[in-house]
């Protein structure tokens, strides 16, 4: 590249870098595009909607825009999907995907001038940078006001599911030694589901929390649980201490016996030892080499908010490339139209075949969930959560954005052959 476009990249950079100070969601990506018009490149920004099943155009200006493009449908989904560039259809341009850190946010699209070598693997470089800015910017943005939550919404919010959109972590995190997802649904209507985790040193600390009942009221047992939770485990309480001021907080909020059931887990990075407690959940899953190996049963006391003092913890010795699945009752629970739940058994079935995709945890985790949302019949009567770990440093690649050439051919895993693609 020549000093001229060296410097023409930079400027780029620089005018996108010196506005994000001041801007409004409104704003973002008419910035983006007019930085990098000069250079001879158009850009569209797209961000996933809640339910992660289609994209939705952040607009420029006052045109109109084009319709939601399909995850499961189009090139910009599959961007999305692989965390992978891929090549535009007619190959004038490249569909780049948006994350903050490993978190998926959307894809952007770069359409190059005539005059511009699309195939240059510097260029294609620069508008990953790019895409990266973008993805830290979209999170930095969005607090400010309420546009892009709103670009992202295909109808309102229930009142719970605001409460827990405002409290729940980002989807999925990554650290050089694990990836941790999760997924929630039905995303506009969730009530007392939620999950919590942090990664810090060697250990990977993740919790999986649900609040009896629907609805506001749930998704406040949740909220007064994670924040009991989160205020014992940052003083640096151990596991039985944060549920033990989890039952504490619930007690003095409720007066109606509300508690929530979890699993709080902590996982030694360096030595693979997990230690756990289970108040009244579902038993974790493990899988190993893609299949499942047993449930983890240790570690049982009641659930948070009922004031039960044993001090039981269960542990288990993980493997590197082990995946640790926390679900909640919503999940085994689903009901087609004859009544049959959707069980164990098919959930570690559909774990199963997702993982010898070797897909990116997220995505697996998404799969996952519309295959449950898939057995539903009508309205999903409590609300579902899936957590994913995986101590594996590969995994932590599969959720990194990768780029791809066109000479390399699709490459794609397991259920993406013949997909249709625009």
């Amino acid at each position: 590249m020549s000093d001229a476009g060296e410097a023409l990249w930079l400027e780029a950079l620089g005018r996108v870098l010196d506005r994000s100070h001041l801007f409004q969601g409104d704003e973002l990506a008419g910035a983006v595009g007019a930085a990098m018009a000069p250079l001879g490149i158009r850009t569209v920004l797209y961000l996933v909607d809640e339910e992660q099943r289609d994209l939705r155009i952040v607009p420029q200006d006052a045109r109109p825009v084009a319709g939601p493009l399909s995850l499961e449908a189009s090139l910009p989904g599959r961007a999305f999907r692989l965390v992978e560039t891929v090549l535009m259809a007619g190959g004038d341009g490249w569909w780049v995907p948006v994350v903050n850190g490993t978190d998926r946010l959307g894809v952007l699209g770069f359409t190059f001038a005539d005059d511009v070598d699309r195939h240059d693997d510097l260029t294609r470089r620069r508008c990953q940078t790019i895409a990266g800015l973008v993805g830290h910017l979209i999170t930095v943005t969005a607090a400010k006001g309420d546009y892009l939550m709103q670009v992202r919404r295909a109808r309102p919010m229930s009142d719970g599911a605001e409460l827990l959109s405002q409290i729940l972590p980002p989807m999925t995190v990554s650290c050089k030694r694990l990836t941790l997802s999760a997924v929630l649904e039905p995303r506009y209507d969730i009530g007392g589901d939620g999950y919590d985790y942090a990664l810090d040193g060697e250990f990977a600390r993740m919790a999986i929390f649900d609040g009896v009942g629907r609805g506001l009221r749930a998704g406040l047992a949740y909220a007064v649980a994670v924040t009991a939770t989160r205020a014992a485990r940052r003083a640096g309480h151990d596991l039985h201490e944060q549920v033990r001021a989890a039952d504490a907080a619930l007690l003095e909020q409720f007066d109606d016996a509300r508690f929530v059931t979890a699993v709080l887990g902590e996982l030694n990075m360096a030595t693979g030892v997990l230690r756990y407690i289970n108040a009244g959940h579902p038993a974790p899953l493990l899988l190993r080499g893609g299949k499942f190996i047993r449930e983890l049963p240790g570690g049982r006391r009641m659930p948070l908010g009922l004031n039960d003092t044993r001090e039981r913890v269960g542990t288990e010795q993980l493997e590197p490339g082990d995946r640790l699945l926390f679900y909640t009752d919503g999940v085994i629970e689903a009901r087609d139209a004859n009544g049959a739940m959707f069980g164990v058994e098919a959930l570690i079935d559909h774990a199963e075949r997702h993982a010898a995709d070797g897909l990116p945890a997220p995505e697996m985790l998404r799969r996952l969930a519309r295959a449950v949302g898939a057995h539903h019949s009508g309205p999903a009567a409590d609300d579902t959560t899936l957590v994913l770990t995986e101590w594996s440093p590969e995994a932590v690649h599969r959720s990194i954005p990768t780029l791809r050439h066109p000479g390399d051919g699709p490459h794609l895993p397991r259920g993406d052959e013949g997909r249709p693609d625009r």
